[in-house]
Order: structure tokens, then sequence, then C-alpha cells
């Protein structure tokens, strides 16, 4: 009996002085430092989504798919995601399929908005436009690619400011910010 009540004692002893040691090392500055870094990284890294994909589809049939790589929701905005590695894919009803693939983006959950940005490819039937931001509104059918904005097919190429894609009624505006600049089209038979 005395033996267990001495292993007891002891037992207590070594537990108290873990104890004592743990306290005074989570209470050393530099240690305290680090852990608190470690939970900022892991809230931070919390927001990101793996392998997103978003669909929607309205009353008249088209379809709006997104994907991208990584998508990393806005800590401010929770409604705004910033993605990477980003294509989207709009089916029209009654048009061919239109194909765009950026390196980053910004899509809003709420309305279906996407900004495409970086190395912006569309390509729809034997057309393909390059330029370095584009501007998708689902709500307007509106499309508009700016910066460095070339589009090349089988006949032309043609080089401007800014495309303007209607995709309700498919037509196309091209123009150079500047009015005394002009739109450069080159035939290419």
């Amino acid at each position: 009996m005395k033996k267990n009540f001495i292993l007891r004692i002891f037992v207590i002893i070594i537990i108290f002085f873990f104890v004592i040691f743990f306290f005074f090392k989570l209470n050393d500055k530099d240690t305290f430092k680090k852990e608190t870094k470690v939970i900022e990284e892991n809230i931070v890294s919390s927001n990101i989504i793996k392998d997103v994909i978003y669909i929607t589809k309205d009353s008249n049939g088209n379809e709006y798919k997104l994907e991208a790589a990584e998508g990393i929701i806005d800590q401010n905005e929770s409604n705004y995601i910033y993605l990477t590695t980003v294509k989207g894919f709009i089916s029209l009803s009654d048009y061919n399929l239109i194909e765009i693939s950026s390196d980053s983006g910004k899509y809003n959950i709420n309305n279906y908005d996407t900004i495409f940005s970086k190395n912006v490819i569309i390509t729809y039937l034997d057309n393909m436009i390059k330029g370095e931001h584009l501007d998708f509104s689902w709500d307007k059918n509106l499309m508009t690619i700016s910066k460095n904005v070339s589009l090349k097919n089988n006949k032309n190429s043609l080089n401007a400011d800014v495309i303007e894609l209607n995709m309700r009624t498919k037509d196309a505006k091209i123009f150079m910010y500047e009015e005394d600049k002009k739109v450069n089209i080159k035939s290419l038979n």
C-alpha cells in the first residue's frame, strides 16, 4: 500500500514538473509567434477551393460553365472568388460553343459576371480573339475584351483596343479608345 502511495506521489510530481515546463515554454514569445503565424496561414488556406466548377442555365436553354484549377474566396466580399487557370464555356441555344481561357479571373457567384485576365483567349467558329482583359456579363449577354486585342480567322487578322460582343444579337463592335487611331485589319488571302 505504501508503495502505491509513493508511486502516485511520484507520478503527480512528474506531471506537475511537465505542466510547469510546458507553461513556461508556451509563454516564450518566439514559440507563441510561430504558433500564431501557423494559425493565420490555416485561416487563409481555408478560403481556397480546388477544381472549381460553376454551371448556370437560363430559361432559353443557354448555359454558362466556368472551370478553374483553384479559387480563393474574397475575405471582404464573400460573393467574389479569385480564380487561377480559368476556362469558360458558353453554350447558346441558337449558336455554336464559345470557349474562353485565361490565367486568372474574378467570379461573382450572385450574378455570374466574370472578369478574365492575363492571356485571355476566346474561340468560336473559326475565330480566335486574344487580349489581356475580358469582362463577361451573363445578365447583359455582353463580352468586352480589351488591352492588346487581336482577332484572327482563316481570312483576316485584326488589331484593336476593344472588341465588344453581344451574345443575344451576335453583333460585334470593334473600336479604338482614341479617335485618331484606326483599327488595323489585314486580309490573309
